[in-house]
């Protein structure tokens, strides 16, 4: 199920023994060993520099390529377990565990043993705040976001990009504290400069600003920035995500405002020579990237920012890329700089249905476009992006300015208290009605997720009509069985089966991908799997809203056989017992 297509600098390490130096147009990348287990699993997250490479699993392990002797690549396994995230800089390793530990190498980090890893979490002096919600690398630097959301730097501050006076800090192999209420971090695998977003929506940067790359505006010229700054004049919408390359900065920028699914731009600042900024003069300020490339009813779904170079990817499929190419990493099919964004012509994809399960990865001349399935390790998230649709949106609430905002019916009635003598819809309707639209969003993002960090204040008027103690999923379980929810209707020769897409969406990631992609049909889709016999397709039915087998099914190897067909098809999310398993176990005891 693996799919990576590279293309650029063929060197340190080299990727491809029959290829050149310099791969100008798309190709397909081959691990080493395809029979490894690792290898096996779909790939969550690939992370590049110029001289090493780094590919994370979906079972939570991950391997890297690094230039061994005589130029050639050198793969090893990483010996660490249930990764969460990696990140690479230029000269600095880190890796995200699922228990919020983070481990790190490079010789900024530990220069007694530069190639070790070391759990730099257990350093924070405050042993509250030691379990890591994200992990970004900078060219040298590293940058925790602890679950109390503050920030942390440590490694190389050259450049001030530590939020410190380089001349009093140099470097710190111990983190330090940058700021409080953090809610994002931003940086580049090769750049000496941070972004930091806090609670309030208020950006702030520091570290290197060649020719205004932190978007500060005219009235600051300093190439070195010593402490965090507010960045005025950011364009309006919320900050979707920022990345650095050494002498740029681009910003996805998602307009909320829009009639229908929300409509995301680009912008840039910094440095024109080279162009990673998509035109043709130096910005000191974040300005919109315009091509005609970038259609009104196409959206932004992934973009990478390397070294000097950029690629984008769009929802109707187009890969688009601008900037510096001495390698190819543009994979245009020549070296030419490009000033203006320009579409790479891809080679057919196997999964080009679901486009938006593609992203985009690039390092110093090294670029990477990449097959990965939406992750269910991010449920609140995506569930909160789902409610916002209009299709799910069924009761409308009026702000204080009388601004309409819609919100999901259904899983309020889960999760608002349950009370026979009030009505806790209009007492939160009371509520909003103070309230202004941003933060009646974020009333509703506090509901949906019962995440009270994203305002305390807001959620100490609301606690008292939210049943906090329901963990979500088990929300969901009980929405899935509502037969008033049945949306989406899955067609068999002459009979129809009706799910909701939530339960879709929890259990396949086939549909999962489909119905929280951008460019979904709002239309309740028919689809038709007739070639699954009747007794495999009830078997599907019945353990999607169970995660059981029915006791009166008897299960034949023709059966398994086409399970094991199905659960691959359907990219089934699997549970502890999982299906095929059941499946197995009652083969057996059958006979």
């Amino acid at each position: 199920m693996n799919e990576i297509l590279f293309f650029g600098l063929n060197q340190y390490p080299k990727l491809f023994e029959n290829e050149p130096d310099s791969i100008t147009k798309p190709i397909q990348f081959k691990f080493e060993n395809e029979n490894e287990n690792e290898n096996e699993n779909q790939i969550k997250q690939i992370s590049t520099t110029k001289l090493s490479l780094m590919i994370l699993f979906k079972n939570g392990k991950a391997i890297k390529y690094s230039n061994g002797k005589d130029s050639k690549q050198k793969l090893e396994k990483i010996q660490i377990e249930n990764i969460q995230k990696i990140s690479t800089g230029k000269n600095v390793e880190v890796i995200l565990t699922i228990e919020g530990n983070v481990f790190a190498k490079g010789y900024d980090i530990n220069q007694e043993n530069p190639n070790e890893f070391i759990n730099i979490s257990s350093l924070i002096e405050d042993t509250n705040d030691r379990i890591i919600q994200d992990v970004v690398c900078g060219e040298s630097s590293i940058y925790l976001l602890t679950s109390n959301q503050n920030a942390y730097g440590i490694g190389s501050n050259q450049d001030a990009q530590l939020g410190f006076d380089s001349n009093t800090l140099e470097n710190t192999q111990k983190p330090i504290l940058m700021m409080k209420n953090v809610s994002k971090i931003f940086s580049g695998n090769e750049s000496t400069s941070v972004f930091l977003l806090n609670s309030n929506q208020e950006l702030f940067g520091c570290g290197y600003n060649f020719s205004g790359s932190l978007g500060l505006g005219k009235s600051i010229e300093e190439t070195k920035i010593n402490k965090l700054t507010k960045i005025q004049n950011i364009p309006k919408g919320k900050i979707i995500d920022i990345q650095s390359g050494w002498y740029h900065s681009i910003m996805l920028i998602e307009n909320e405002n829009e009639n229908e699914n929300p409509k995301r731009k680009l912008y840039s600042c910094g440095y024109s020579s080279y162009n990673g900024l998509g035109k043709n003069e130096n910005t000191n300020e974040f300005t919109e990237i315009k091509s005609y490339l970038f259609e009104n009813d196409d959206n932004i779904l992934d973009f990478s920012v390397g070294y000097i170079h950029t690629l984008i990817l769009t929802s109707k499929g187009k890969l688009i890329s601008f900037g510096a190419n001495y390698y190819g990493e543009l994979g245009t099919g020549n070296t030419n700089i490009q000033y203006s964004p320009i579409q790479i012509e891809l080679p057919k994809l196997r999964f080009n249905e679901n486009i938006s399960n593609y992203h985009i990865s690039c390092g110093n001349s090294k670029s990477f476009l990449y097959y990965s399935p939406l992750s269910f390790s991010n449920l609140e998230e995506d569930l909160i992006k789902l409610f916002k649709r209009k299709e799910f949106c069924n009761i409308s609430f009026k702000t204080e300015n009388g601004e309409i905002i819609e919100a999901h019916k259904l899983i309020l009635k889960y999760r608002l208290n349950q009370n026979e003598n009030e009505n806790q819809i209009e007492k939160l309707q009371e509520i909003i009605s103070r309230k202004s639209i941003k933060e009646s969003n974020q009333i509703f993002e506090m509901i949906y997720s019962n995440n009270s960090k994203i305002n305390t204040k807001l959620y100490s008027e609301i606690k008292e009509i939210i049943n906090s103690n329901e963990k979500i999923e088990e929300t969901m379980k009980r929405i899935y069985l509502n037969e008033n929810e049945n949306d989406f209707i899955i067609e068999r020769k002459e009979k129809q089966y009706k799910f909701p897409k939530l339960i879709l969406i929890m259990r396949s990631e086939l549909y999962r991908g489909m119905f929280l992609s951008v460019t979904e049909d709002k239309s309740n889709k028919v689809t038709d799997y007739s070639e699954l016999s009747n007794k495999s397709f009830q078997i599907f039915e019945y353990w999607i809203y169970s995660n059981q087998i029915k006791d009166d099914i008897e299960i034949t190897q023709e059966i398994i056989n086409e399970i094991e067909i199905g659960i691959d098809y359907f990219q089934l999310n699997q549970t502890n017992p999982n299906l095929f398993d059941l499946l197995i176990n009652k083969f057996n005891n059958q006979n």
